[in-house]
């Protein structure tokens, strides 16, 4: 960006917001500036896009979806996004503003650091790397200029996510190329791809740099640069500062494996392996002061003291075992060539035997070719072209696909013996297990049942069932075929056979009702013959049974219901002396009352109220009328 363009800059006020102080930096892609946040009243890092980079419409929505991506991750050593926009002509994302160095400059100023001082600043980087990794974030651009050590010594990583956004705009741009080529891992110069153990090849790459103060691959072009990271070996770093511990030797040759299975699948892994590493150093190998190749001085320490690294635990199921340490052999083994050689010579001279020996007899030795992701079939046939064995084993794995293979002992480009054998691990794909058909099944056995699969009884509920005898599980969840994970859990319900319904007494009240509560509450209602009764009014409930307690659904319930009192009919008593009429109204089972007109003088009867054939309550009076 020109002088003029940057005067021009400063003072603006950014969507209405960001108001330009002064001119920090510039980039390949963008300028960055220090500004206000007129709305929030802090001083914030502006990073304004190259205009070029603007005009390209592929840029712009990845830029735009990168910068939300990122300006979701928070951790201590991460440089915040805060806020992205664009104002006129210019696109610009508004950061964090971090005063201090870039680890560029630090290495510059001072060259190779102590081992201490080093890992102190890689643990960081790789703990910001980790949390990028966790949300599903990958940098793509790790390299010591998006490194910044503040002024109280805190390490902030930046830029995540640019990277992916600017690729496309900044492939012709010979400068940016070079600077980001030479920590392209091989995956992203071969075939453009990149995930977190792209990252983590890169930052293995960082702590080459941290140590020596040189960059591994150098080179006058950007296709120089990319062909070494195809086709060469990282160099030692011992072998550039004498001082280099053999651990972080294997620390960065494990971290820029060529091959990514190779590598630690994420930061956080990688971070375990430092720190493994770190404990195995003595005080001594960790603070001793290196020599600078450039300078032939012994080299500075940061001036500003690195906190010590805070504890980290792997997310991932990497193990240290695949990824063997003889990777940082490769060293050694040079430098015993030379004695390897004369030692040949001799032999060939002295025997002429032992040349076939380690050429092309038992003793001759090749690469494993690297078959992960192939078929089983073609993987085998790949081991077998090279002059190996192929033992194939099964594994269950969550991402790759059944029939593929996961990874090869010894890994893809390890050096040994032909005809050695290659186990290779071929995906069965996820762990899976169908839940089984615990319905109509006693549930006392469901437990046993479900572990014998790898899987777990889950919630177990209760409830009432007119047709499923009490213990007997109705239903599950899951249902029975469901592919589950190992663990996973099927929930249950069980009969607890037919509710109980409580019978209510209904002696005394009116049979029909009696049927219409009994029949709504599930109860089967069955009338026996019915019976007079003198105290209970006819079409009611004289007795039932049973009169209380508890049945079950369908349960019966027998109801007497009365007649109502006995009837019978007076007798005709007219005409009759009233002795005689008396006499037969008592044989009827009548009480007997008279009404006697002028004294009864006659003693004849009249008349009787009720009157002969009216059928009348046994037991009730009959007045007669006696004249």
């Amino acid at each position: 960006m020109t002088s003029s363009v940057r005067q021009s800059t400063v003072g603006r006020l950014l969507d209405g917001r960001y108001r330009v102080l002064s001119h920090i930096a510039d980039g390949g892609m963008a300028s960055v500036y220090l500004a206000v946040d007129e709305r929030l009243d802090r001083e914030v890092a502006v990073k304004i896009m190259r205009r070029e980079l603007v005009s390209d419409e592929t840029f712009v929505s990845r830029f735009r979806r990168e910068a939300r991506s990122a300006a979701r991750l928070s951790h201590p050593n991460v440089v915040a996004v805060f806020d992205q926009g664009d104002d006129g002509d210019d696109m610009f994302l508004a950061m964090e503003y971090v005063p201090g160095r870039t680890l560029r400059e630090v290495l510059t100023q001072e060259g190779p650091l102590t081992p201490r001082a080093a890992l102190d600043i890689f643990d960081r980087i790789l703990q910001a790397l980790d949390a990028a990794h966790s949300a599903g974030l990958i940098h793509r651009d790790v390299k010591p200029e998006n490194v910044i050590i503040r002024e109280d010594g805190v390490v902030k990583v930046a830029d995540f996510g640019l990277a992916r956004a600017v690729t496309a705009a900044t492939t012709n741009a010979s400068g940016t190329l070079l600077g980001t080529v030479a920590y392209l891992s091989p995956e992203q110069v071969e075939r453009g791809i990149a995930d977190a153990r792209s990252d983590v090849y890169a930052a293995g790459l960082v702590l080459f740099e941290l140590v020596t103060a040189r960059k591994a691959f150098d080179g006058d072009t950007p296709i120089h640069v990319a062909y070494q990271h195809v086709h060469g070996t990282v160099p030692s770093a011992s072998a550039m500062v004498r001082t280099v511990p053999t651990e972080i030797d294997r620390l960065v040759a494990l971290g820029t494996a060529r091959d990514p299975d190779q590598r630690p699948a994420s930061a956080g892994d990688y971070l375990v392996e430092v720190r493994r590493a770190r404990a195995r150093l003595s005080t001594t190998e960790l603070d001793l002061r290196p020599v600078d190749p450039e300078r032939g001085l012994a080299a500075a320490t940061p001036t500003t003291r690195i906190p010590a690294p805070t504890p980290v635990r792997s997310t991932s199921a990497y193990r240290t075992q695949a990824h063997p340490t003889s990777v940082i052999d490769g060293p050694r083994r040079r430098r015993r060539w030379p004695a390897v050689l004369a030692l040949l010579a001799a032999l060939l001279l002295a025997g002429g035997g032992a040349g076939w020996w380690f050429l092309a007899g038992p003793g001759a030795q090749t690469r494993v070719p690297t078959v992960a992701s192939l078929d089983e079939h073609a993987a085998v046939a790949a081991i077998e072209q090279a002059g190996l064995s192929a033992s194939v084993r099964q594994s269950f794995d969550e991402t790759v696909p059944t029939g593929l293979v996961i990874s090869s002992d010894p890994g893809g480009a390890a050096t040994v013996a032909r005809r050695s054998t290659v186990t290779l691990t071929v995906s069965k794909g996820p762990e899976r297990y169908a839940a089984p058909t615990l319905t109509g099944t006693a549930a006392t056995a469901a437990l046993a049942t479900l572990s014998g699969i790898h899987l777990a009884l889950g919630s177990s509920t209760d409830a009432y069932s007119d047709n499923v005898a009490a213990g007997t599980i109705l239903t599950q969840d899951p249902t029975a075929g469901t592919l589950l994970k190992p663990g996973a859990t099927v929930a249950i319900v069980v009969s607890k056979g037919r509710q109980p319904i409580p019978v209510t007494d209904f002696t005394g009240k009116p049979a029909a009702d009696a049927k219409n509560a009994l029949g709504a509450a599930g109860l089967t209602v069955v009338e026996g013959p019915a019976v007079n009764s003198d105290t209970v009014a006819q079409g009611s409930v004289v007795s039932q049974d049973p009169k209380t307690g508890t049945l079950t659904k369908g349960g019966t319930v027998t109801l007497v219901v009365s007649k109502g009192p006995v009837l019978v009919a007076v007798p005709d008593t007219v005409g009759k002396q009233r002795g005689e009429a008396a006499k037969l109204l008592r044989q009827a089972g009548f009480a007997v009352s008279y009404n006697e007109i002028l004294g009864g003088f006659f003693g004849t009867v009249r008349g009787s109220d009720p009157s002969a054939g009216t059928m009348v309550r046994k037991g009730a009076t009959i007045t007669l009328t006696i004249v």
